[in-house]
């Protein structure tokens, strides 16, 4: 014992301070631990990632996933493995419980396996209460780390395996950015890219910028870099990521607009597509707009979250935009751009939402006629200011007002859906259909899905389809060869 501590101290005093090198440093020592236990213990090394939330959730863990095989895991589909991580969301208090369920179902498992290590990190590890909590109630976990520091992998599992004791490492901030490291992405053809972290918009009823920190661009040279790369690694379709791609370069030593971003990534060769999200209606510009009217690439949707219709509710979440203002703004997009797809948030039974207030969500819904939309049961999120506000809202009364929201944009969007049918549009293909034989599924640029006859071969490739059919909320078609 005392010369693995020995070991251990000489390892830390050898890593560089800067990074990348310092994870690639750990990386190797990680990587030498693990070929030892192999080779002495009979380990296998496998590893499960289990993600909640958000896109940037999804991307972060393609680069936990990244990490571990360049440490010489190998992933598996089930908690069942020598490695699981959970890369937690708590936007909603129903997701912190989801992930307790689960570490409930792991420990039975540890149980049989006490070799069995078990890691938390992500947006719900930011809450100092979530932490005290894991400490105390759930001493079987091995490693706790959050947003900020998840490019530290490598080195918190190095810790953790020397030391032998619960690893718990969670930042309250940052001004860091670290990318350049392993990702395992999911798709050879398409991949989500950082160019912004956190949130400064603070809206009552959102916990993101308390758990993600303040806003941080990064560079466009490093972005444009990163994308360069994904190109010559066969991907076709980028979808830049950020809570508020619009608010992207204010942070930046020399500030640049999204839109000069868009036009810069345009540029690249080989990228075929360009994806985005998330904006805020208050910073979408007028730049912005003329850039993905002018753009062969950008994809024809936006997602634009307006989450009620009322200006008086809208001035209890701290969105800073009226019912007015946001309509205005959707009007103005389609006028430049008539083939967009607009899709959108709405919370219903946000505290002091009257009948009338719904009454105005319900109208800009009609007016704008949305292609699709995320709508939500408002629910209290402890730590954001609409939990303490009064009025709240009567379940039986959300219930009926929510049922009533969801007929309304389903009805508009089966409409909305079908405007396509009998034209050709090109179509990326991403699968195999789960539930047809010899048939592919993939997506408009627009974000429609497509299902047509067609090989694996197809999938990653650009096909013209013809839509036969519209079926609501996606179409059967034909490869037009």
């Amino acid at each position: 014992m005392n010369n693995t501590r020995q070991q251990f101290a000489e390892t830390l005093d050898r890593a560089p301070a800067g990074e990348p090198e310092r994870q690639y440093y750990f990386l190797d020592r990680l990587r030498e631990v693990v070929e030892k236990k192999k080779a002495e213990e009979g380990f296998s090394a496998t590893f499960h990632i289990e993600t909640y939330g958000c896109q940037m959730n999804a991307k972060d863990s393609e680069k936990l996933c990244g990490i571990l095989l360049k440490a010489g895991f190998t992933e598996v589909e089930s908690e069942h493995a020598d490695f699981v991580l959970y890369n937690t969301c708590t936007v909603r208090e129903n997701a912190n419980q989801k992930v307790y369920g689960h570490l409930g179902y792991v420990h039975s498992l540890k149980k049989k396996h006490p070799s069995m290590l078990v890691g938390l990190c992500g947006c719900m590890m930011q809450e100092p209460e979530v932490v005290a909590k894991i400490r105390k109630d759930y001493r079987f976990v091995d490693l706790v780390f959050g947003t900020h520091n998840i490019f530290k992998l490598a080195e918190l599992l190095y810790d953790r395996l020397m030391s032998g004791h619960m690893e718990v490492d969670v930042w309250e901030g940052t001004t860091e950015i670290v990318e350049d490291l392993p990702a395992e992405r999911k798709y050879p053809f398409k991949s989500g890219v950082n160019i912004m972290f956190g949130c400064n918009n603070f809206c009552s009823y959102c916990i993101v910028p308390y758990v993600r920190g303040r806003e941080r661009s990064r560079e466009p040279e490093e972005i444009l870099k990163e994308i360069r790369r994904l190109a010559a690694d066969g991907v076709v379709e980028v979808m830049l990521l950020g809570q508020n791609v619009n608010s992207y370069g204010k942070t930046l030593s020399t500030p640049i607009s999204f839109a000069e971003l868009l036009r810069r990534v345009e540029e690249i060769e080989g990228i075929e597509r360009i994806r985005f999200m998330t904006s805020h209606p208050k910073d979408l510009s007028d730049e912005l707009i003329q850039v993905m009217r002018q753009s062969k690439k950008i994809c024809r949707h936006l997602h634009l979250p307006v989450q009620s219709g009322s200006t008086d509710i809208l001035q209890k979440m701290n969105r800073r935009y009226t019912k007015e203002q946001y309509l205005e703004l959707a009007f103005k997009i389609k006028e430049a751009i008539p083939d967009i797809s607009l899709t959108t948030d709405i919370i219903v039974g946000f505290p002091g939402e009257t009948e009338e207030d719904f009454e105005d969500t319900l109208d800009v819904v009609r007016q704008v006629r949305y292609d699709s939309a995320f709508t939500f049961i408002y629910s209290k999120r402890t730590g954001t200011p609409a939990a303490a506000m009064e009025n709240q809202v009567p379940e039986a009364v959300v219930k009926e007002r929510f049922d009533r929201l969801l007929k309304e944009v389903q009805q508009i969007s089966s409409e909305v859906c079908g405007r396509d049918v009998h034209t050709v549009q090109q179509v990326l293909v991403e699968e195999k259909n789960s539930h047809m034989d010899g048939y592919v599924t993939g997506r408009m640029s627009n974000n429609t899905l497509v299902h047509f006859p067609g090989g694996e071969e197809l999938i990653g490739t650009l096909a013209d389809v013809y839509l036969e059919e519209s079926k609501g909320f996606y179409y059967m078609g034909r490869r037009e060869v």
